[in-house]
């Protein structure tokens, strides 16, 4: 049973990694993402693998694994994004995804849980324009399943039946605390979809690896 402070969000945010915890207080409001199969409880209702919400002033049950994000809400946040602009690289100097060339799409820190990585990531443009997508290229072990929480900001995360836009089938709105539903199939294969913006915000990625 423990409950450990992470720094990969610092200064910006406080995060704690969560695991077998029959009973966790929460005080602070806190962005709370479920990463075990096993549901959490919070008032007797589930919250279940891979689903997130905002918790305050409650009590979580069954805790197996889990993220809480807390001071989500504190910022400024034109102070906020100048600052990350200013830590962060971007993207596509990290990457080099033709995709992300000139677009406003900064990279935070990473850490890596077992099988799961968190990393989060700036938006800085509105549009963002970063792209329809069906590859995650920097994991090229298959069965890459990857989904996003929001901390900061508003976005949509919008699938398409083809590299293009107008052929978009499904948009899921974004607003923080949410994570949206997986998008992948049994073996680990997408849609084309891209994270699109509707204000500049921050977010997170979760990367389950294959085993």
């Amino acid at each position: 049973m423990t409950i450990e402070q992470l720094d990969f969000a610092d200064p910006y945010f406080a995060v704690r990694y969560v695991t077998d915890e029959s009973d966790v207080s929460v005080v602070k409001k806190s962005i709370v993402l479920n990463l075990a199969e096993q549901p959490i409880l919070i008032e007797k209702q589930p919250l279940h693998h891979l689903q997130s919400y905002i918790a305050v002033n409650t009590v979580l049950t069954q805790v197996k694994r889990a993220v809480m994000i807390e001071d989500f809400e504190k910022h400024n946040q034109e102070a906020l994004f100048t600052s990350v602009k200013q830590q962060w690289p971007l993207a596509f100097d990290v990457r080099g995804e033709e995709r992300l060339r000139g677009v406003s799409h900064y990279m935070g820190p990473k850490i890596t849980l077992g099988n799961v990585g968190l990393g989060l990531y700036h938006a800085g443009s509105v549009p963002l324009n970063v792209g329809l997508h069906k590859e995650h290229p920097w994991c090229e072990k298959p069965g890459f399943k990857e989904v996003h929480t929001q901390i900061v900001g508003f976005g949509k995360m919008q699938q398409c039946t083809e590299k293009d836009i107008n052929t978009l089938y499904l948009e899921e709105p974004m607003s923080p605390g949410t994570t949206h539903r997986p998008m992948y199939d049994s073996e680990g294969n997408y849609p084309w979809h891209q994270y699109e913006t509707v204000t500049p915000g921050i977010f997170m990625a979760v990367e389950i690896l294959p085993q």
